[in-house]
């Protein structure tokens, strides 16, 4: 049996509420509060702050821009199956990215801790992916 879309009937439902979370507790902040979020989540920030703000806010338009294709998705269920493959990429990318920073030593504690947040997600995307039957 594969476990590869055994929820895939509740996959509108699951973009519908991963949009809401990360619209509002990273694509908002990073956008409009670059320094704050990064200070929330314990990184050390530097005394000309021009370039983390400029990247921040880069991040948080794009993150902004997923949002909104995420919500078509679920609201619409228009391209489901190509945005959940974005979504499995991106979180195995960020996987990696923590991962790489943990083994650095070059990331604050709650950073190495998402690691999880991103594994899960990676895994969940792979549980709600619409397959063809």
């Amino acid at each position: 049996m594969s476990w590869i879309g055994i929820w895939s009937e509740h996959a509108q439902t699951y973009l519908l509420v991963i949009t809401l979370i990360t619209f509002f507790a990273f694509s908002l902040p990073l956008f409009f509060k670059p320094c704050l979020w990064a200070k929330l989540l314990l990184w050390k920030i530097p005394d000309d702050t021009h370039l983390t703000i400029y990247f921040g806010r880069c991040l948080g338009a794009f993150a902004i821009v997923t949002n909104i294709m995420f919500m078509q998705a679920a609201l619409y269920n228009l391209g489901t199956p190509f945005i959940l493959q974005f979504f499995i990429l991106f979180c195995g990318l960020m996987v990696i990215v923590h991962i790489w920073g943990a083994v650095l030593r070059i990331q604050p504690v709650t950073e190495t801790i998402e690691t999880g947040f991103w594994a899960v997600l990676l895994i969940l995307n792979f549980l709600f992916y619409p397959v063809l039957q």
